[in-house]
């Protein structure tokens, strides 16, 4: 990993496929890594797991699924507590800190962005979740909108150990 790793992420909101591919090219994306935990969308069909990966395979965008590993609704019944999510306890677990291990990995390698389903990344896990854990990394995180603008992704306040 080099010292200025930078990771993106997008949410596909309901945009057109060709608008998406846009954005990711003009950002010069290698690798599409999904973290939904269930890669379908009843209302955008374009980006259902397999409509996605070949579309972007026709882009020449390598596509990654994580979503087992770094998805918002982890099959894990210990990352819960009165049915919700708990990002902290998903922070503390071997399979996530690995899928967050392959994603650094993956990143070195080619310009990579993790994508979700939410367009705005303060409402979305792949920015409470996976960008705080890259950020206690050192890594840089940036959020592609759908305007095509570009946020830095801020550490937020929640303190967690990672062993």
């Amino acid at each position: 990993m080099t010292e200025d790793t930078t990771i993106y992420t997008i949410g596909h909101s309901n945009v057109d496929i060709q608008v998406f591919l846009g954005l990711l090219r003009g950002k010069g994306i290698g690798v599409l890594v999904d973290v939904r935990s269930v890669p379908f969308s009843k209302y955008a069909t374009q980006f259902n797991r397999e409509n996605i990966e070949k579309e972007l395979k026709k882009a020449g965008i390598e596509y990654v699924f994580m979503g087992d590993v770094l998805g918002g609704k982890p099959e894990d019944t210990g990352c819960y507590i009165n049915g919700n999510v708990i990002y902290e306890k998903v922070m503390s677990k071997q399979w996530y800190r690995e899928g967050i291990s392959k994603l650094i990995g993956i990143a070195s390698r080619r310009r990579t962005v993790i994508m979700c389903s939410e367009e705005d990344p303060n409402k979305c896990h792949r920015n409470l979740l996976v960008s705080q854990s890259l950020l206690r990394g050192w890594l840089t995180v940036l959020h592609i909108r759908g305007n095509g603008n570009v946020e830095g992704a801020k550490r937020d306040s929640i303190q967690v150990t990672l062993h």
